[in-house]
């Protein structure tokens, strides 16, 4: 018996309205705007307000998806809430508290972590969770990130995260909905990188204390810069270009028919050499320079964009693909539209 489709029914973002620009990261860092913009392809990123909290940014952006989808947050059946742990409060289910605030009195809710994988990867458990469970009708994906707040711009060892910033995704899931049906996801994980960037003190390890806090340690680091560096340029694009393939092949397509690609932000010549060896043209995806790396948020913020622009339609074979530090590489395949030829959200 086949099974039924899963399909997106809505989408929702939010944005904080602050912004750094490349000149005022020029100034923190040291580094020239130009090399900013032109090499680590940042023009401005968004960074959170003095109300914009993590699981709060996911409440906005969720309702806004369930308001497109015009559903009833009391028929919202789960809830997994894929957003940062740095978020309003430490151990802390941040899933439960979005339940509550958008009113899914219905639904029970959980919290998981991949680091900037986690929104593809909330996605393919959500489908497999909706197959496997027959109670499982609508599901809600909401997450929040402002990891940015662990940056400290003057140690070059985190130069790559110096495009973090700050926003809030979220999608809605409906089983037996045809329309921008979720296919199949490929997921490589490899924890020879696992202890390689992190937020040194406040763990078990090496407790918080004021003076590491006033020392300024209490901020993403680098344990081993140059060798993680050679280790990530043998396997990284690798590993990116694999689980592409392997989604869209186990989703029944080639991958020269991937219409539309939502990828991470990551500096300009790698989402260059991404495009490049998958045969897309700088039409087929969105550099969001303008908004920096969101995170998990970004495949979401991809997309919203691309509707918006017209560059995904129809029928197109769509991809999210994202990794996260420790290492992650995720990546799953959506076919866009439905039978009838009107998507429920073919505009945002």
């Amino acid at each position: 018996m086949p099974h039924p489709p899963i399909g997106i029914v809505s989408i929702g973002l939010y944005l904080p309205e602050r912004r750094m620009t490349s000149k005022e990261l020029s100034e923190k860092s040291g580094i020239p705007r130009e090399i900013l913009e032109e090499k680590m392809g940042i023009v401005e990123k968004r960074i959170p307000g003095p109300s914009d909290h993590t699981a709060q940014m996911a409440v906005w952006a969720a309702r806004t998806a369930i308001e497109r989808a015009g559903v009833d947050a009391r028929d919202i059946d789960l809830i997994i809430y894929f957003g940062e742990e740095h978020k309003e409060y430490p151990l802390w289910t941040a899933g439960i508290w979005v339940q509550h605030k958008i009113g899914a009195v219905n639904a029970y809710a959980f919290d998981i972590q991949q680091r900037c994988g986690t929104g593809v990867l909330a996605l393919k458990m959500a489908k497999e969770m909706m197959l496997a469970d027959d109670a499982l009708h609508t599901v809600l994906l909401a997450g929040g990130y402002r990891n940015v707040d662990f940056i400290d711009y003057a140690n070059p060892r985190t130069r790559f995260m110096y495009n973090l910033g700050a926003g809030g995704g979220a999608i809605l899931l409906k089983k037996g909905c045809e329309a921008n049906q979720v296919l199949a996801g490929r997921i490589i994980t490899d924890g020879s990188f696992s202890e390689d960037v992190a937020v040194p003190v406040g763990g078990t390890k090496v407790p918080l204390t004021p003076e590491l806090l006033q020392q300024g340690k209490y901020t993403l680091d680098v344990m081993d810069p140059d060798g993680m560096k050679a280790r990530l340029e043998e396997k990284s694009m690798r590993n990116f270009l694999r689980v592409i393939r392997e989604a869209v092949e186990r989703s029944g397509y080639r991958t020269e028919e991937i219409d539309y690609l939502a990828i991470l932000h990551m500096k300009r010549s790698a989402h260059q050499y991404v495009l490049k060896e998958l045969g897309l043209s700088t039409e087929q995806s969105i550099y969001l320079e303008r908004y920096g790396h969101i995170g998990q948020i970004d495949q979401i913020l991809s997309l919203e964009l691309a509707l918006q622009e017209g560059r995904v339609k129809e029928g197109d074979l769509v991809v999210f693909v994202s990794a996260g530090i420790g290492y992650a590489w995720d990546a799953i395949a959506i076919r866009w539209g439905s039978p009838e030829g009107s998507s429920p959200i073919a505009a945002v």
